[in-house]
C-alpha cells in the first residue's frame, strides 16, 4: 500500500465511525399523568340563614 492511500482510508474510517444516528422507540413503561387536585370550598351558611331571613321578613321588599 502506498502511502498517499493511508490518510484516505483514515479519513474514510473515522468518517463511518462518527456517522450519527438517531433512534425512536416507545417507552417500556407507559406515560402516567398525576392529577391530584384538591379542591377546597367553604360554604357560607350563616350568610345565607341571614339573608334568607331577611327575605323572608314582612321588610316590604317583594
Amino acid at each position: 500500500m502506498s502511502t498517499s492511500r493511508i490518510p484516505l482510508l483514515l479519513c474514510l474510517v473515522l468518517l463511518m465511525s462518527c456517522s450519527p444516528t438517531v433512534q425512536v422507540a416507545a417507552p417500556e413503561k407507559p406515560i402516567t399523568i398525576n392529577l391530584n387536585v384538591k379542591i377546597e370550598h367553604e360554604i357560607k351558611v350563616q350568610v345565607e340563614k341571614e339573608l334568607d331571613t331577611v327575605l323572608n321578613q314582612d321588610s316590604g321588599l317583594f
